[in-house]
């Protein structure tokens, strides 16, 4: 990955990481699920209808064969994602919703194999085990003392599929596109089923506090438009697996920040799983990548 695509996939991760935190001071203060996922991408698609309409911008339509898809992935990458984490924070701290999203590299990988039909050696597979070993117990560890599943933690794991998904199918897009226009593109198109959380809006806008609305208001300008936007350069200036391995440091950053903004702090069995996750993430995408490279130059 060169230098370019590392800094602009550290401040995505950087911004993504406060993520957490921010969704769940605008929960706690008075908004909705459903509201605040809609009032943060209303702000998001309004700043990219002001860019598309700036007068030196030159802002093209997407074809008519990509517009499917463009909706498809609009939906899974930002509609479906955004639901299951604004709607599954309600119940679990930001720091286990961050490594949860953390451990998407194994969907990834997963998704690869699948779809790219990419071959994964056995210390790929150990990895993948290790890492679903750890998704268990941040899942189990969500829910206290009853080591129950998590409703909140599901609705997480749902986003952490849907974004790896997304990742994967945006890449070959975007040599058709600039980074903007594909994000401005996902963003309207995931912004539209939003709408079914229209009633009662301006009543959960009236009741939530100020911090709320300074939450909401960073939510939508900065996760859920800037950091889209840097994270396709940096998709479209690197490899997908190389830029997605940086997602290892999100964990961190949200429970830290979780930690700063909201004296939060995961569980013991879900930090137990966090570390467990990641460490299946990196055999899958560090030593496992190293192990492939060694044996083709044997070859």
């Amino acid at each position: 990955m060169n230098t370019k695509a590392f800094i602009l996939a550290f401040m995505t991760i950087l911004i993504w990481g406060s993520t957490f935190a921010a969704i769940r001071a605008s929960l706690q203060g008075g908004y909705e699920a459903g509201h605040l996922v809609l009032v943060r991408y209303l702000i998001a698609s309004g700043l990219f209808l002001l860019y598309a309409f700036w007068p030196k911008v030159k802002f093209r339509l997407p074809q008519k064969g990509d517009l499917l898809r463009i909706i498809i992935l609009g939906w899974v990458g930002i509609s479906v994602y955004h639901i299951g984490v604004t709607f599954g924070v309600q119940t679990i701290t930001a720091g286990t919703a961050g490594m949860l999203i953390g451990a998407a590299p194994i969907f990834t990988a997963i998704i690869a194999i699948v779809v790219l039909k990419e071959r994964l050696t056995l210390l790929g597979w150990i990895g993948l085990g290790v890492g679903f070993l750890g998704i268990i117990f941040i899942t189990m560890g969500s829910a206290g003392p009853t080591f129950t599943l998590s409703s909140g933690a599901l609705l997480v794991l749902m986003s952490a599929i849907a974004t790896s998904a997304f990742f994967v199918f945006q890449k070959q897009l975007l040599t058709r596109y600039s980074p903007i226009e594909l994000t401005a593109y996902f963003t309207w198109a995931g912004t539209l089923p939003f709408f079914f959380f229209s009633p009662g809006l301006l009543t959960s806008i009236q009741h939530a506090t100020f911090e709320a609305h300074l939450s909401a208001l960073y939510v939508g300008i900065f996760p859920a438009a800037i950091a889209y936007v840097t994270w396709a350069i940096a998709l479209s200036l690197g490899k997908a697996s190389s830029v997605t391995s940086m997602m290892y440091l999100e964990p961190a950053i949200a429970i830290f920040v979780a930690w700063l903004w909201l004296d939060e702090w995961p569980t013991t069995l879900s930090f137990i799983g966090g570390i467990i996750a990641l460490s299946g993430v990196m055999i899958v995408n560090v030593l496992g990548r190293k192990r492939r490279v060694i044996v083709k130059k044997a070859t």
